[in-house]
């Protein structure tokens, strides 16, 4: 399963992928900046994208907005440090938008609740397209 990992601080991208690590074989990519995922998009669309609500290049809402608009079809987890309402808030407009959301997670998140996450993202999966 292919997985891009949001963030743009670089102590929870290496915990992230740690903690994949030790879930199963996964191909995981990684991006400190929203533009730099979205051009990951366009190329290697992951099947699972973890996703930091609070850059500083271009806040989650509107990446997700532009995910949304590119046509993404995987899945998508939420993380962020803020209040849980605007974790909340942020899940049903990114929901409106046709994205299939699995979960919001405050930050930490815990090893057992990204596993869920994980497990949920495999029964959502699509096969992949062929040229």
């Amino acid at each position: 399963m292919r997985v891009l990992l949001l963030d743009d601080d670089p102590f929870q991208l290496a915990m992230l992928e740690d903690m994949l690590e030790d879930l199963g074989d996964f191909t995981v990519f990684t991006a400190n900046a929203a533009q730099a995922a979205l051009a990951m998009l366009q190329t290697s669309p992951p099947d699972l994208m973890v996703c930091d609500l609070s850059m500083p290049d271009m806040d989650g809402i509107e990446f997700l907005r532009h995910v949304a608009e590119e046509g993404y079809d995987g899945t998508v987890v939420l993380l962020s440090g803020m209040e849980s309402g605007v974790l909340k808030a942020a899940e049903r407009l990114a929901m409106a938008q046709g994205l299939t959301i699995l979960g919001a997670c405050a930050k930490p998140v815990s090893a057992v609740e990204l596993g869920d996450l994980v497990s949920l993202a495999r029964m959502h999966r699509r096969p992949r397209r062929t040229a």
